[in-house]
């Protein structure tokens, strides 16, 4: 399958609903949504993916938002995306790529070690204060957020 990322251009909106699918409010969305880098996954024009990228600090690129359309799912799109994220890290002169997750996310925190993402921090009670509904995955309340880096430059 023949996948093209591209950055989004200024006119065009985000794909909210996939959007909604890595963080479940859009009022928390839309608190970075303004202030970042947005990429697509596209197959044939279609939305199979996205990427939200915002920088963290001078040193960090963080990994915001990263969703694959459920028709896309198995077939590599989520690591073709965060190669193209440890790529602009690395071109951007960032020395480290993050990204935090649910403690209920299994299959995400499987998938961030594949790609060399090392655990790095727990946030506890983080979905509890940030977050109005409880979450819940894999039959596992989601509360604390896993943190997780990446060395790009050494």
């Amino acid at each position: 399958m023949e996948i093209t990322i591209r950055k989004l251009t200024g006119g065009e909106s985000a794909p909210m609903h996939l959007l909604l699918e890595a963080d479940p409010e859009e009022k928390a969305i839309q608190k970075y949504l303004h202030k970042s880098l947005i990429f697509l996954a596209e197959h044939k024009e279609q939305t199979a993916g996205v990427l939200v990228l915002v920088k963290r600090s001078s040193t960090s690129l963080e990994v915001m938002n990263l969703a694959v359309d459920e028709a896309f799912r198995g077939k590599g799109i989520a690591k073709k995306l965060l190669a193209r994220a440890k790529m602009e890290g690395e071109t951007g002169g960032y020395a480290f790529l993050e990204i935090g997750t649910g403690n209920s996310s299994l299959d995400q925190l499987a998938l961030y070690q594949k790609c060399g993402f090392r655990m790095d921090g727990i946030i506890k009670n983080y979905f509890l204060d940030h977050y109005d509904k409880p979450i819940y995955e894999n039959g596992i309340p989601c509360l604390d957020m896993v943190r997780l880096k990446m060395r790009l430059l050494s």
